[in-house]
């Protein structure tokens, strides 16, 4: 683990498990719990009841709300932003009785993106950078980048720019004034 030298805060209720590493600016709130062998980036935010890992995956400048588990295998590219209860699952078919570790799918979060609170990511879906996956939503298959993804089971209703805005016909954020268009391929992507 970072030392507090590193300006690393763990709040004295989270447990941080050897040998892991942890970036600095980190803070880790209450009653977390980082696994052994999980790296987390510098200047993330782990909110109230998060685990990581085993092995977890978080970039840097990550928010990861109350209440998330990200379990071995979720990896979360930089500025990665998981609203609070937000799922991701690890396996297509749990059986209690059944052990299926072997068969954990790898879920990669683009850099970016955001999930909103309680949305439920099925593991082995890869979420492109700076999607946006609305509250409630149920992602069952991979997510374009830029992607405004809502509903059970999430559908694309629109497209989203790097800021974060809804983008309307024209394909220009009001925030910073870039234009996106879309691909031949149905893929959205800033114009040169």
């Amino acid at each position: 683990m970072a030392s507090p030298s590193d300006d690393v805060f763990v709040h004295e209720s989270a447990y941080v498990d050897e040998p892991c590493t942890i970036g600095a600016g980190t803070k880790i709130w209450h009653f977390c719990h980082v696994m052994p062998h999980s790296v987390i980036g510098k200047n993330c935010i782990l909110g109230q009841n998060v685990v990581v890992g085993p092995a977890g995956r978080i970039g840097d400048h990550c928010k990861i709300q109350n209440n998330v588990s990200l379990y071995k295998g979720v990896e979360l590219g930089d500025g990665v932003f998981c609203g609070p209860s937000c799922v991701f699952t690890n396996v297509n078919n749990p059986r209690a009785e059944i052990e299926r570790k072997s068969e954990f799918r790898v879920t990669r979060v683009g850099r970016g993106a955001t999930i909103g609170a309680n949305a439920t990511i099925v593991c082995g879906n890869e979420l492109g950078a700076y999607c946006l996956i609305a509250a409630g939503a149920v992602v069952t298959k991979p997510v374009p980048a830029y992607a405004l993804m809502a509903g059970v089971p999430a559908r694309r209703i629109g497209w989203v720019s790097k800021a974060g805005s809804i983008l309307g016909p024209d394909l220009t954020c009001p925030i910073e004034n870039v234009r996106y268009r879309e691909t031949e391929d149905g893929r959205l992507e800033p114009s040169e």
